[in-house]
């Protein structure tokens, strides 16, 4: 199986909840009018793309039809695909020119850290490269054996310690090994964490400090690694290891098992975090470097329909309307008096308003603000009640756990260790 067709087949239950509903409704829609781009964006909302993104998103739907004089609301599928390609491009592509380069993979318990370095270190090695991986998750139990595994069926090189040892000295270690074994690559796998959790958060720093001090010129890339089938609860994951641990990329697992794909727009876009892996199977070569252009055409189904969507040059090839426009009726002598007089009352009216208003203060700066997030948030909840009873969303595939919702906030107050 190439691999356009195994992200396509990963991203099968994404396309089929999400933008099959949408290609459904935009075949309900005789024109373009502003109720077609609401109902896209409620639709879009309910595929985790999130409000900012799917707001942004519609907004430019809504510029490039008028730019281009698309009146065929089929077309807005095609073009809904040029859009999310573009947004998703840049910063994908993996840093790794020095020799040895440090990937650091970060993220909570049960997203598949051990298993994505796994798969990560089968493919460099299979690239041609030496990897060396540190087994520095020396809480978990089986950590290290399951990592031992891993190096074994990839043919890469494993330094390790016994369970509860420093896992900055298992770092200290393998960036040794690598120096004198000429490694390509030093891949060190750790502990689950959040932000919140304080000493495990040290520990982070602690071994960042060992990276810079014996590789002080290597290139690094810090990889959260995330489990699509929590959906938004990702991007609040992202949000809070941006500040405190200084990510680079994300590396978006299971894609295959959920419909919440729509989730690497809303990270992408809302955080400007690039994703430089997803995983779309459980096979050791389901780990597939991110490509907008692939993962667009994936989601849409490319290969089952082309819409041509005409640019800004071949509108403008198209002739001239036939008919012309009749000329406007112009005004007499008394009505172009009275029109420059209202005009003159309305500018007037203007620059006293101006003149009396007061600059708002910071509070009401801040209560005028409040109160838009609030109404944003209504629009969004009716969006969402609406959007669930038209399009009968109880029937989209479910996640693998009843608890996906609300696990992220059990670890952020601590309540799960």
């Amino acid at each position: 199986m190439g691999i356009f067709h195994k992200i396509r087949e990963g991203l099968r239950k994404t396309r089929d909840a999400i933008f099959g509903r949408i290609d459904q409704m935009l075949k309900s829609f005789t024109k373009i009018d502003e109720e077609l781009f609401e109902e896209l964006e409620e639709l879009l909302v309910m595929g985790d793309v999130g409000i900012e993104t799917s707001e942004k998103i519609c907004d430019e739907l809504r510029k490039r039809v008028k730019q281009r004089g698309i009146t065929d609301p089929s077309m807005i599928y095609g073009l809904l695909s040029e859009v999310i390609t573009e947004m998703l491009q840049g910063g994908q592509e993996l840093h790794l020119s020095t020799k040895p380069s440090v990937i650091l993979v970060i993220g909570v318990n049960g997203v598949g850290k051990t298993t994505t370095i796994g798969k990560m270190a089968a493919r460099f090695v299979k690239e041609g490269k030496r990897v060396t991986l540190a087994a520095a998750d020396t809480f978990r139990a089986a950590a290290i054996d399951q990592l031992q595994i891993w190096a074994d069926r990839a043919g890469a090189d494993i330094i390790k310690q016994n369970e509860g040892s420093d896992p900055a000295a298992v770092v200290f270690d393998a960036i040794s090994s690598a120096k004198a074994r000429g490694s390509d690559i030093v891949i060190a796998d750790t502990a689950g964490r959040l932000h919140n959790k304080r000493h495990l958060m040290a520990e982070l720093e602690k071994i960042n400090r060992i990276i810079d001090r014996e590789l002080p010129d290597a290139d690094k890339e810090v990889l959260l690694v995330l489990d699509a089938t929590t959906g938004q609860n990702a991007v609040n994951q992202t949000k809070e290891f941006k500040t405190a641990a200084g990510i680079t990329g994300i590396v978006l697992t299971k894609l295959d098992g959920t419909a919440k794909g729509g989730v690497v727009l809303a990270i992408r876009e809302e955080l400007d975090v690039p994703v430089k892996f997803i995983g779309v199977g459980e096979q050791i070569d389901d780990l597939q470097p991110f490509e907008p252009e692939e993962f667009a055409r994936a989601l849409f189904g490319a290969d089952e329909r082309e819409e041509e969507v005409p640019t800004i040059d071949q509108m403008a090839e198209k002739p001239d309307k036939p008919a012309e426009e009749p000329e406007p009726k112009q005004p007499s002598e008394m009505e172009a008096i009275w029109a420059e007089i209202d005009a003159q009352a309305a500018a007037d009216a203007a620059e006293a308003a101006q003149t009396q208003a007061p600059e708002p203060t910071e509070e009401e700066l801040a209560q005028k603000k409040e109160a838009e997030r609030q109404e944003k948030e209504k629009r969004a909840e009716a969006r969402q009640h609406r959007a669930k009873s038209k399009y009968n969303w109880s029937t989209a595939p479910a996640a693998e756990t009843p608890a996906d919702d609300d696990w992220f906030e059990k670890w952020k107050s601590g309540s799960d260790e």
